[in-house]
């Protein structure tokens, strides 16, 4: 089992390269070679048979491009601000292990809203100057004009209980979508917004069934691999049990408690204001009913929010302890550096590297520094 030291070292590296990639600037250079890039985003916690199936097809359409798969990064909270179950590292290696390319760091999903971190995959789509851009989807009666709206390059919005095509104001679709669906259409907005040519580069693969990634996580807590075998590639298995032996995973139902605590528990309210996705109301509150003993009673005190997620996020801002004003400038020059955490061989790095030239590359350093 993962050691809670571990997510601490965790936050405090990631809060220096946070920091770091804050002082830096992009840079533009001319292209020098004309490969295609294929670039994926997917959170791989973990690596499952959908996820494969997905990137097989895709590379089964553009066989000679080069497959970047955008693993979420900095603080290891996905969307939901649930912890990864595990490392970056790791699930960087799983995926160069069951076929990707390269492997790059995508934004640190668990302290922004939904909106926030959508631009900046968006804006690393672009900085990759993606060809085509896989998703999966989840089928139903009245998707298909969506999904052709967005594949002739059109952007759709999310509203609430409805779906919008951004050019004619037309509605698409009554209702909610599923996650999966969600996202593409969300993603479609923030490509559109950042002015992104996305016409006839979306790949758009039907979700095989009877993969559930809860499952999948659940029976890994409990170490029963035989019964998620089926629905895991023997890669992420293999590499999972590495992690596990090194008590790196599973990580996913860890939090830097004491952190926590510490920071609801000695800071004055104007500081608590400051951390990004804190409203005031969480913060008077917070202020209020301390001194608190555990997450549970800091939850109690978290605002309900517009998302069924939210509660879960601020108690990922309260783990990283960055100000939104900090966020703000993340995200105005995301990705600042397109950081490179694994890649299949040095042919396909330095083929990488010529296609991406306007763009400053870096390679991961840090993980045998901290883990």
């Amino acid at each position: 089992m993962a050691d809670v030291n571990l997510i601490k070292k965790i936050f405090k590296r990631d809060r220096n390269i946070f920091q770091n990639d804050l002082r830096m600037e992009p840079t533009y250079k001319s292209v020098e070679s004309d490969v295609k890039i294929i670039a994926d985003f997917t959170e791989y916690s973990p690596m499952h048979i959908g996820h494969k199936y997905c990137m097989d097809q895709a590379k089964k359409m553009v066989p000679n491009g080069i497959f970047v798969a955008v693993v979420p990064g900095l603080f290891e909270r996905n969307g939901r601000g649930n912890p990864y179950i595990m490392t970056r590292e790791a699930r960087a290696e799983v995926a160069v292990a069951v076929g990707a390319d390269i492997v790059v760091e995508g934004p640190p999903m668990g302290i922004m809203g939904s909106g926030q971190y959508s631009m900046c995959l968006a804006a690393i789509f672009k900085a990759l100057d993606a060809d085509y851009i896989p998703r999966g989807y989840r089928p139903f009666k009245g998707f298909n004009t969506i999904l052709e709206t967005i594949s002739n390059g059109g952007g759709v919005a999310p509203k609430p209980y409805k779906i919008v095509d951004m050019a004619t104001k037309n509605v698409l679709y009554k209702g909610k979508l599923h996650e999966d669906n969600y996202v593409i259409v969300s993603l479609s907005k923030s490509l559109k917004n950042i002015n992104f040519d996305f016409k006839d580069k979306f790949i758009f693969v039907k979700r095989i069934e009877g993969v559930s990634g809860t499952k999948i996580r659940e029976y890994i807590n409990f170490e029963d691999f035989k019964a998620a075998e089926d629905m895991m590639p023997p890669e992420t298995i293999n590499i999972l049990k590495g992690e596990i032996e090194q008590n790196r995973a599973p990580l996913n139902n860890l939090r830097d408690v004491h952190g926590i605590l510490e920071r609801v528990n000695n800071n004055d309210i104007e500081y608590l204001k400051l951390l990004t996705l804190m409203d005031d109301h969480t913060s008077e509150s917070l202020i209020e009913n301390r001194p608190f003993n555990s997450i549970l009673e800091v939850e109690k005190s978290i605002s309900r929010g517009f998302s069924r997620n939210h509660k879960n996020r601020v108690l990922s801002s309260l783990e990283a302890g960055i100000f939104k004003e900090d966020i703000h400038k993340y995200i105005d020059r995301y990705p600042s550096v397109i950081r490179i955490l694994k890649y299949k061989n040095e042919e396909v790095l330095n083929e990488f590297q010529k296609r991406i030239t306007h763009r400053r590359l870096e390679i991961w350093q840090w993980r045998m520094e901290i883990l």
